[in-house]
């Protein structure tokens, strides 16, 4: 049994995520494709795996879709969620031990809205386990100026860390 006592176990829910072949993009309409291909996830997994290591609660509008596996992790398991909340949806780089212990987690990409802005970023991880993020945001009724985007580089770490890359 895990820590919410639910007999699910971490393999189970790791072959929620299929492995794929990087580099891939995640874009503000991915999620669409990931939950075309993919098996929803069970609520006991979500509420095992998932809704423990997130930051806010969930409510009933809360949706998670599995997205993929990074693969060749060997001493850890690196996976990508996608998290739909009320005006925000996010795309979630998670890294966990063999036993299935939170190592890093980190959100890689998304929609999120606040006030009167609008944040979106799209996210690239390549084969040598780079992510490259670029976000732009959108005030008001105001067209996007793209002047104002704002790039970051993150790494995966052979230990599972994800740090900010120079």
């Amino acid at each position: 049994m895990n820590k919410v006592g639910i007999n699910v176990s971490f393999a189970q829910f790791l072959e929620q995520f299929p492995t794929i072949e990087l580099p891939i993009s995640l874009g503000d309409q991915s999620h669409l494709d990931f939950s075309r291909h993919n098996e929803p996830l069970p609520p006991l997994m979500i509420a095992a795996f998932l809704q423990p290591i997130e930051v806010v609660e969930d409510n009933e509008y809360t949706e998670y879709i599995a997205c993929f596996k990074i693969p060749k992790t060997y001493d850890f398991h690196a996976i990508v969620y996608w998290k739909a909340e009320l005006l925000n949806y996010t795309y979630t780089l998670a890294t966990f031990s063999k036993k299935g212990e939170l190592i890093a987690k980190r959100v890689i990409a998304g929609t999120f809205a606040n006030e009167d802005t609008i944040t979106q970023s799209v996210a690239t991880i390549d084969d040598d386990w780079m992510i490259y993020i670029l976000s732009g945001q959108n005030k008001g009724a105001t067209n996007y100026d793209p002047t104002n985007s704002k790039k970051m580089d993150l790494e995966l770490l052979p230990d599972g860390l994800i740090v900010e890359s120079n």
